[in-house]
């Protein structure tokens, strides 16, 4: 492409062709407010209500848990907004974006392990719809969730993510909506029929220290919006430039936020219920849900969780076909969209059929790798908020003489910084991967309840941030980029 943006004509019934080209103004469309169902639709499952009684077990109490909750939300999905602001102005995903702050080539380690990261969370959610189908089906009929059934919901699963993900943006914007409503009304339906027959204790229970309640807050951002960052331009790009910039973070933040903040919420109202109920639901989320619910509930239960990962797969599986290329791999969008689907299926056949107990590793990798992408995120934003106010030379962005040059040491080294010190305040339960985790930390606190709470992804995240704002503030002018084409 070497500085030439690519014009695609728009048909919004077939494949999108366009990947990783800016969207010219004449080809955006739609009103801020779409980005609440996409975003909805990602994150409306039962995975989130596990989720909360993971924040309680940290050694949180029910009140303390719940405003780590409503804290940890509020200040991770306005980020995810934040990125969405600069999809719109920039008219392109946020890997492509992102050269501005890294350059043309330096982006390509920032941008290959999102890549990484985005491909293994579609392959997690895949996974988890074919177990969650093996626990309700056995729970219907004993012997009834064999091989032959798990492997009929996989594929629809993987069939139904890969179809939305090559059809593309304008595909999802439509189906997501009716996804969000159909999950929705069996997960309210769920609550209405499930809560009345719990107990709850709510007389307080024994409270965690300040810093255990700040790693709660830490663990809840890290499982929220900072894992939605690298997607957050995609769904923005083809709104029309003069878009408001509150009303696209505004409608990005509620749609994820909201939706699985409630989630998150109820599930810390449960771990008042039952202590059987708390185990149960560390150890496999959907099944344990599913097993509070009568007999004649499962079957919408199972329809809205092969639902819910669908969509949220489907958005993964996008949003990584675009990474893809901004890595640099010449290929039209939908076929790094099938590229990455294949990739999906081979990793969710070896976790669902082969070796099960492989998924506790997998995403002890995701999270490492997690703690990269916190620290571009930062770099990212704080450029964004910095030099990107007036938008982006696009042409640049893909023109390794042009103004953001090959690379960026400024963003490199700030990402670095964050990352090894990030990693080194992370723990894993994976004794191969803890040899690069947990450096940093004290012996006696390595072994503690805050350990798990990661405190590095965050603090890796500030770090990288506060780095590449003091590198660049020299840089810093009223004016720096002219919007062009």
């Amino acid at each position: 492409m070497n500085g030439e943006t690519r014009m695609v004509t728009v048909d919004r019934s077939s494949v999108e062709q366009r990947g990783i080209e800016h969207v010219p103004d004449e080809e955006r469309y739609g009103a801020p407010s779409r980005q609440f169902w996409v975003w909805s639709a990602a994150n409306l499952s039962m995975l989130p209500v596990g989720y909360g009684l993971l924040v309680v077990a940290v050694g949180l109490n029910w009140w303390q848990a719940m405003l780590a909750v409503v804290i940890g939300i509020g200040l991770s999905y306005p980020l995810v907004g934040a990125v969405a602001v600069a999809g719109t102005r920039g008219g392109a995903p946020a890997m492509m974006l992102s050269r501005a702050a890294f350059g043309v080539l330096g982006s390509r380690l920032p941008t290959l392990i999102t890549w990484l990261t985005v491909v293994g969370w579609e392959t997690v959610s895949v996974a988890l719809g074919a177990l969650a189908t093996r626990t309700v089906l056995e729970r219907l009929s004993p012997g009834l969730g064999g091989t032959a059934m798990v492997a009929l919901a996989f594929a629809v699963i993987a069939l139904g993510t890969i179809v939305l993900g090559v059809y593309g943006y304008h595909v999802i914007q439509r189906v997501q909506r009716w996804l969000t409503l159909i999950t929705a009304v069996v997960t309210v339906v769920y609550l209405i029929v499930v809560l009345p027959r719990l107990h709850f204790d709510l007389s307080g229970g024994r409270a965690g220290s300040v810093v255990i309640f700040l790693g709660g807050i830490v663990l809840v951002m890290a499982g929220t919006g900072l894992g939605w960052l690298a997607a957050g331009a995609d769904y923005s790009r083809y709104l029309p430039r003069n878009t408001p910039s509150r009303r696209i973070l505004g409608w990005t933040a509620a749609g994820g936020g909201v939706t699985q903040g409630l989630l998150v919420l109820v599930g810390v109202l449960l771990s008042t219920s039952d202590p059987v109920l708390v185990a149960a639901v560390a150890k496999d989320p959907i099944g344990a849900l599913a097993a509070q619910a009568p007999t004649w509930f499962l079957v919408p239960y199972l329809i809205s969780v092969i639902i819910s990962v669908t969509a949220a797969g489907a958005v993964d599986l996008y949003s990584s076909g675009l990474v893809l290329q901004a890595i640099g791999v010449r290929l039209p969008r939908p076929v790094t969209a099938g590229i990455d689907g294949v990739l999906m299926i081979i990793g969710g056949v070896y976790i669902v059929f082969v070796a099960p107990t492989f998924a506790g590793v997998f995403i002890a990798f995701l999270l490492i790798t997690g703690v990269a992408a916190s620290a571009w995120a930062a770099v990212f934003l704080v450029d964004l908020w910095m030099h990107r106010r007036d938008g982006y030379d696009t042409a640049a962005l893909d023109d390794v003489n042009g103004r953001y040059g090959r690379f960026n040491w400024a963003g490199i080294g700030s990402m670095v910084v964050g990352t090894v010190v990030g990693l080194g305040l992370v723990t894993s339960a994976d004794a191969h991967l803890a040899v690069i985790t947990g450096f940093l930390l004290p012996a006696g606190v390595a072994n503690s309840p805050l350990a798990i709470t990661n405190l590095g992804i965050v603090l890796g995240f500030l770090l990288s941030g506060l780095l590449y704002a003091v590198l660049t503030l020299r840089t810093r002018t009223a004016a720096q980029e002219a919007v062009a084409g």
